[in-house]
């Protein structure tokens, strides 16, 4: 399995590790996948969402009852909602969305793709994201799947990690640069 040399760490990873396994297991890795891209979007798109799951100050119940209302909601399959669950009574919410991004890394691997984020200080034009997808799927040789964000304090340019590997061409960090340089001068 390809997923096996990709190695994701800390507490998300292990369970990551253990929804993809259990996702593998039971023959619903796309529906997971989707289930937590679709979860990931929601929290993403919303600050409520992220205060809910990181905030320490919602019982356990009250995280769980919420969350399940939610899974509830968007449908998801049994496994993603027995895990989404699980994490609430565990108290462990507030690292979904590391999971997430952890799991999406794991089911990469298995298709043999590499995982490619680029944040910009404009969302990419459609040519543009063509472009850059030709240029990394050149350097790597492999299949590219990007996520994509957006940060205006970059003023101008990329920062694309492939991989442990990153690449900042911002403007932002060519003015720190040279602040350091003047400083050092």
């Amino acid at each position: 399995m390809a997923s096996e040399n990709v190695s994701v760490a800390g507490l998300a990873g292990r369970y990551a590790t253990a929804l993809f396994e259990l996702a593998v297991e039971s023959n619903a890795l796309d529906a997971v996948a989707s289930d937590l891209a679709r979860l990931r979007s929601l929290i993403e798109g919303s600050a409520d969402m992220v205060r809910f799951v990181r905030s320490p100050v919602f019982t356990r119940e009250e995280q769980g009852r919420a969350i399940d209302a939610i899974v509830s909601r968007l449908n998801v399959s049994p496994l993603t909602k027995n895990f989404v669950g699980l994490l609430a009574q565990k108290r462990r919410l507030f690292a979904l969305q590391g999971i997430v991004a952890a799991f999406e890394t794991l089911v990469a691997a298995r298709k043999g793709e590499i995982s490619v984020s680029v944040v910009s200080a404009q969302a990419l034009k459609s040519g543009q994201r063509d472009a850059l997808v030709a240029a990394v799927k050149a350097a790597v040789k492999r299949e590219v799947r990007v996520s994509e964000s957006v940060d205006p304090s970059l003023l101008g340019g990329l920062v694309v990690k492939i991989g442990s590997r990153q690449i900042d061409s911002s403007l932002k960090s060519k003015l720190v640069s040279i602040e350091r340089a003047m400083k050092g001068a």
